[in-house]
């Protein structure tokens, strides 16, 4: 008969851990950057529609989704690249899971541009009046006296 398996240790939570924990992130992020040629692709696109989204002539929540959605995209390409790395740490040998399971993450990313596509479309058709009329262009903005 075998041994019975120990409980898990419970993990201290405190300051310490939140910040152990903000540098792993910041460790993780830095190593997409480095080593994901996908991901600063991701991160150009990113920067280059967030200034936009801001200044078009749609509402707070418009923005935020618009934004929200260019998120999303970093984050799937986060996990993809995570499970893409996984897989090949575990074994560079050809193997039908790990092929599937890397083909779901690349899906992920592909319906994470497809939302994002589709919810700017959607923004920007119900805002097309403003827009072609190039409100966000003229000053003062109308917020300012």
């Amino acid at each position: 008969m075998s041994d019975p398996i120990p409980p898990p240790e419970s993990k201290r939570r405190d300051f310490r851990n939140f910040f152990h924990s903000v540098k792993y992130a910041i460790d993780g992020f830095w190593a997409a950057v480095h080593h994901e040629p996908s991901f600063r692709e991701d991160l150009i696109f990113v920067a280059i529609l967030t200034p936009l989204a801001v200044i078009l002539p749609v509402n707070a929540v418009s923005t935020a989704v618009m934004i929200a959605s260019l998120f999303l995209i970093v984050i799937t390409e986060l996990l993809n690249s995570a499970i893409e790395w996984t897989s090949d740490d575990i074994s560079l040998e050809k193997r039908p899971f790990a092929k599937r399971a890397k083909d779901m993450a690349s899906a992920a990313v592909f319906l994470a541009y497809i939302n994002c596509v589709t919810v700017w479309g959607i923004i920007l058709f119900s805002n097309w009046n403003r827009i072609a009329r190039l409100e966000f262009l003229r000053w003062p903005p109308p917020f300012l006296p």
